[in-house]
């Protein structure tokens, strides 16, 4: 079988190493990939992610027997709807599912509405309502441009003046382009962060391993916030009794929500959540794998990837017993000096032979001479997986310092929150 894959980053790299798995898979090909994809798959640089009609020809014309669209874009655009058109079997939600993700508004009135625990809020597509609400408001307060805005589209002012601040950035000078017509002001959540992907044929669920992502540029949770710099899973702060409260009150609501609204979701949900001290609430929702936490949840897979996917496709999900390795994974992210502000590009990358880790390409490029070197922020993805989560970052960071290219940066704290937590726990349990 061929597949495609569309998107050119860490999260597809992981994606398609493990589609590789499968015997049935003859060749694999990413719209449109990058230098280190080309060792595992037929990269095809002259189609973008969002170019719909050029993938859908591809599609037909390289007889491609299932599909698998990756990014926020292509799915907001159409792009599994035209697959499906064209009789391209495909994984992913489509258009009209993928709201969940491409417009804030949407999915916070769809759980007001549902009764699906979240932050409290308030809607403006006039920016000097926006303004005369936030002079009422608590701070800090959390200020979200409706549409996708490459993971950016989130601030968190700590006062009046920057909630303002936050409103024109937005609203005004357009910050975020036409994402920011409309703006979600909310209540600003406190407690430990915990992402959990899961499978979902619309009617079935099933969760994968839980992950905590670390989105500040610097060590100690400083700096900007950039698309992630690292993660671990499991997530320790995600105990088995949060994870049935979850199920119960989030996971199978917000499935029973998207079928009452006529936009079963199908493919992979991603849940944004706050273990507040009021339960579990929903930060947010993705409509696919979150960057840089496939690349940990994935290599925890035991089940074949592209059969859950298959099996997510023909709804047939609550037949298939989907199995999960022990022990845990940790991911170092590897980025250009600068990130995520300006970097320069084009810097050689050395990746010694038989490094002990799995290596995810995510930002280079292949030179005309054939080296590998940097094109992106977030360069490399330096996965490890270990019987413990401490193993499992030891490695990593172990891996990580033997890899080099001009500018390299990364955090030295990745995991440091999650085994604080590990340790907590155990000594509870030793007192009893």
């Amino acid at each position: 079988m061929n597949v495609l894959v569309v998107g050119g980053g860490g999260r597809e790299h992981a994606i398609i190493k493990k589609l590789k798995e499968n015997p049935s898979v003859k060749t694999i090909y990413a719209v449109p990939g990058n230098g280190g994809i080309a060792a595992d798959a037929v990269c095809v640089p002259s189609i973008g992610a969002k170019d719909i009609g050029k993938i859908v020809d591809f599609a037909k014309s390289h007889s491609i027997g299932f599909a698998v669209v990756a990014p926020d874009d292509p799915l907001a655009l159409g792009c599994v709807d035209r697959l499906h058109e064209a009789g391209v079997p495909c994984f992913g939600p489509d258009a009209k599912a993928a709201r969940i993700e491409a417009s804030k508004v949407f999915s916070k009135n769809l759980m007001k509405k549902y009764g699906i625990p979240t932050a409290r809020y308030e809607v403006f597509d006039d920016p000097a309502k926006a303004l005369t609400y936030l002079k009422t408001a608590s701070f800090p307060i959390v200020v979200k441009a409706d549409g996708l805005a490459l993971g950016k589209g989130v601030l968190i002012p700590r006062n009046l003046a920057e909630a303002e601040d936050a409103v024109k950035s937005i609203m005004e000078d357009k910050a975020f382009g036409d994402s920011g017509d409309e703006i979600v002001i909310e209540e600003f959540l406190t407690g430990p962060e915990v992402s959990v992907l899961a499978f979902t044929d619309g009617t079935a669920i099933v969760p994968m391993v839980s992950s905590m992502d670390h989105k500040r540029a610097g060590d100690g949770d400083t700096g900007l916030n950039t698309g992630g710099m690292g993660t671990i899973a499991p997530n320790p702060c995600y105990t088995p009794e949060a994870a049935r409260t979850c199920m119960e009150t989030i996971f199978l609501p917000t499935l029973a929500a998207m079928r009452a609204e006529g936009c079963p979701f199908k493919g992979c949900l991603y849940f944004g959540l706050m273990l507040t001290p009021d339960g579990p609430k929903v930060i947010e929702y993705n409509c696919r794998f979150g960057d840089p936490e496939t690349q940990v949840v994935l290599p925890l897979l035991k089940t074949d990837l592209l059969t859950v996917m298959q099996a997510v496709e023909n709804e047939t999900l609550g037949d298939l017993q989907v199995e999960w390795h022990s022990g845990a994974a940790a991911c170092v992210i590897l980025a250009s000096g600068g990130y995520p502000g300006g970097y320069e590009k084009g810097k050689e990358i050395t990746i010694p032979q038989g490094l002990p880790v799995t290596v995810y390409h995510a930002g280079d490029a292949l030179a005309e001479d054939g080296t590998l070197v940097t094109s992106g922020g977030r360069v490399l993805g330096v996965t490890a997986v270990g019987g413990t989560l401490q193993a499992a970052l030891e490695t990593a960071y172990a891996a990580a310092e033997h890899i080099h290219f001009e500018g390299k940066y990364l955090r030295h704290d990745i995991g440091r929150r999650a085994l604080a937590e590990l340790e907590k726990q155990a000594l509870c349990a030793a007192e009893g």
